[in-house]
């Protein structure tokens, strides 16, 4: 069996607090030999991790002896406090995440066609297998290269946060309401009629396609509101139309748009 040893390297942000009865030349020269302050840690942030392969177990007993000596020499030199209080660090401590689930090389989604004023604007979405949305991409017709760079740049930015697990409800709440121009009347959504801003109309659309939010769209769902419940006795039929469709698309309402033709039989034979 392989083992390993792992090294982690801090640096560790303090300051010193030092009461002074007065404040003159001859205290300031001997405030660096006191030991009396009060040590407050600022900031710990990891810096590095290193993995090393390991021998045998020997090497690791004694690789572990003198860490446990540096451990020790180091913790005699640090500054105590005057009621020898330990101080947490652990809340400070900030750890990168590194876990990023990376869409599906095939995938779902839809685009949506629609128009602010005089500008159209292109909505791209791609989906997980789940219907959970993991990518947008946004394009516009009458936009200089320098916004149409910085929107398919922010379109990047989103599409990298969905895929490292920021919930798109934090961005719903961070965009919508947003006011520049392009905005006013929006022709071509069914659900949305007005926008203040791309972003606003952007994420409006989202919204109401993958959370559900009916209170940010202007006209009420043609569809009617069913409890699809996957796990009581639903056909598999419908089961088997969930996983090809895009969630986004039929906005979750997937009986009002199915169209059943299991009992239609075609006939393709020729006629010599």
């Amino acid at each position: 069996m392989k083992k390993y040893i792992v090294e982690t390297y801090y640096t560790c942000t303090f300051k010193t607090v030092h009461s002074l009865d007065n404040l003159d030349d001859a205290e300031l020269s001997n405030i660096d030999k006191r030991t009396d302050g009060d040590v407050e840690v600022i900031d710990v942030k990891l810096n590095n991790r290193k993995t090393k392969k390991v021998g045998d177990k020997k090497d690791v007993i004694s690789k572990n002896d003198k860490m446990n000596k540096v451990l020790s020499d180091s913790n005699t030199n640090q500054t105590k406090t005057p009621n020898h209080e330990q101080i947490d660090k652990t809340s400070n401590i900030k750890i990168k995440n590194n876990a990023r689930f990376k869409m599906p090389d095939r995938r779902k989604g839809y685009i949506q066609k629609a128009q602010i004023g005089d500008h159209k604007v292109y909505l791209h979405t791609g989906e997980y297998d789940d219907g959970k949305i993991g990518e947008i991409f946004i394009d516009t017709n009458k936009e200089g290269e320098l916004v149409k760079a910085m929107m398919n740049n922010f379109a990047i930015a989103i599409s990298l946060g969905l895929q490292y697990g920021v919930p798109l409800e934090e961005y719903v709440d961070a965009f919508i309401d947003t006011k520049f121009e392009p905005s006013g009347n929006v022709i071509g959504n069914d659900r949305i009629l007005s926008a203040s801003s791309i972003l606003d109309y952007v994420f409006r659309e989202l919204a109401i396609s993958y959370l559900g939010k009916e209170e940010l769209a202007h006209t009420p769902s043609i569809a009617s509101s069913k409890n699809i419940n996957l796990e009581n006795g639903e056909d598999k039929f419908l089961k088997i139309v969930k996983n090809i469709t895009s969630k986004g698309f039929v906005r979750s309402n997937y009986e009002e748009k199915l169209v059943d033709l299991s009992d239609v039989r075609i006939n393709l034979k020729t006629k010599n």
